[in-house]
C-alpha cells in the first residue's frame, strides 16, 4: 500500500510539473515567436548568432524542439522551418528529426508512465486485440500514422503511450516515418523568403505524396491478413 502510496505521488509531481511548464507557455505567450512572421523578423539575427555559435545554436534549438515536443505544445511546423533557415536543409532535417524523436518518445514514456496502466485495468479486455495488432505489426501503423497527416502528431505520441506498443517500435517508426515531413519543412526554411504563408509548404500534392507512402507502409499489413485469411479458409474448407 505505501509503495502505491509513493508510486501515485511520483505520478502527481510529474503530472503537476508538466501541467505547470504549459501554463507558463501560454501565460508568457509564448506561442507569439513560433510564428512565421516572427521567424521571418528574426532570421538574421538567428543566422548570426549561428555563424559565431555553431554547436551553442545547435544544442539550444534541439533542447527547445525537445522540450515543445514533450509538452505536447503548439510550433512543431515553425521549429522546422527554422531549423533549414539556420541550419540550411540536410542538417536542419537531421536536427529537428533527432529532436522531434527524443520529445516525442518523451512524450510517449509520460503517457504510458501516469496512465496506461490505469488505462489497460479499465479497458483491457475490449484492448487486446489492438495491444496484439500492435506488437506485432506497430511499426507498420505507426509509419501510416507519421506519414499520414489524419492525426495530430502530439495525438499519435500520447495515444500510442497508452498501448502496449514496444517503446523500440515508437522511437524508431516515429524517426524514420517523420523524415519526409520534416524534409519538405526543412527544404521550405532553407527558402524562407520566399514562403508567405504555411499553406504553400503543405501543398495538395505534397500531402497526397505522404498518403501514398502511408498506404505502401501497409502494404505488409493487408498482405499478412490476406495471407492469414486464406489459411483459415483452407482449413475450413479441409473440415
Amino acid at each position: 500500500m505505501a509503495e502505491k502510496n509513493a508510486m501515485n505521488r511520483k505520478k502527481l509531481v510529474i503530472l503537476t510539473i508538466v501541467a505547470a511548464l504549459i501554463a507558463l507557455f501560454f501565460y508568457f505567450d509564448l506561442g507569439r515567436y513560433l510564428t512565421l512572421e516572427s521567424l521571418k523578423a528574426n532570421r538574421l539575427t538567428l543566422v548570426r548568432f549561428h555563424d559565431t555559435h555553431r554547436v551553442a545554436t545547435a544544442g539550444i534549438f534541439m533542447a527547445v524542439y525537445i522540450v515543445q515536443t514533450a509538452l505536447s505544445l503548439p510550433g512543431a511546423a515553425i521549429l522546422s522551418l527554422a531549423a533549414g533557415a539556420v541550419f540550411g536543409a540536410a542538417m536542419g532535417t537531421i536536427y529537428s528529426n533527432i529532436a522531434a524523436t527524443l520529445g516525442a518518445t518523451l512524450a510517449f514514456l509520460v503517457a504510458r508512465y501516469l496512465f496506461r496502466n490505469s488505462i489497460q485495468s479499465k479497458f483491457g479486455v475490449r484492448l487486446s486485440k489492438l495491444n496484439t495488432e500492435l506488437e506485432q505489426r506497430g511499426l507498420n501503423y505507426l509509419l501510416f500514422l507519421r506519414l499520414v497527416p489524419v492525426f495530430p502528431f502530439f495525438l499519435i505520441n500520447l495515444g500510442a503511450g497508452l498501448t502496449k506498443l514496444p517503446l523500440r517500435t515508437f522511437f524508431f517508426g516515429t524517426m524514420f516515418g517523420i523524415i519526409p515531413g520534416g524534409f519538405v519543412y526543412c527544404n521550405a526554411g532553407a527558402s524562407l523568403a520566399s514562403i508567405n504563408s504555411m499553406r504553400e509548404i503543405a501543398s495538395p500534392r505534397v500531402l497526397g505524396s505522404f498518403a501514398l507512402l502511408g498506404l505502401f507502409a501497409l502494404v505488409p499489413v493487408f498482405y499478412q491478413k490476406l495471407k492469414a485469411r486464406k489459411r483459415e479458409s483452407g482449413i475450413g474448407d479441409q473440415q
